[in-house]
């Protein structure tokens, strides 16, 4: 017999994590031969736009892992949009990826009403997209390549 909880528990979602990723790499070639290599583990990858008073202006908040790049998240404070910053974020951050660490595509997920046509732009392709994600929106996966 078991107990079910419904609570948030760090310790154990930890501990859920490393025994699913054990799981995975011993079911999986490739992750079983990235074991204990550095591209095995996420590293965080950030990217910070300050203004002259060393406020955030923008930032791009991903992470490395295996040979991708996962950004997480791409903000830039309105007064600075449509200048160009989010475009010299992104760049910084896939040169980061591909040069320092190795990695040969990057993955994202954006809403349709926040940026899919900026990231079009710079090369991403589509991927997936999920309507109704959150109701009355459509999700969208892209990936681009670095190589």
């Amino acid at each position: 017999m078991f107990r079910i909880e419904a609570e948030v528990d760090r310790e154990r979602r930890d501990l859920l994590r490393s025994r699913l990723r054990d799981t995975n790499t011993a079911a999986s070639p490739v992750l079983a031969a990235l074991r204990g290599t550095p591209a095995a583990r996420e590293v965080p990858l950030h990217v910070w736009a300050l203004d002259e008073s060393g406020t955030v202006a923008g930032g791009l908040v991903g992470h490395t892992w295996t040979t991708w790049l996962h950004v997480a998240y791409l903000w830039v404070d309105a007064p600075h949009r449509g200048a160009g910053l989010g475009s010299r974020l992104l760049a910084r951050a896939e040169r980061i990826a591909r040069d320092q660490r190795d990695c040969t595509a990057v993955r994202l997920e954006t809403w349709d009403f926040q940026a899919p046509e900026f990231y079009r732009r710079h090369g991403y392709k589509v991927v997936c997209a999920i309507p109704d994600y959150p109701p009355g929106i459509t999700e969208y996966t892209l990936v681009k390549g670095l190589r």
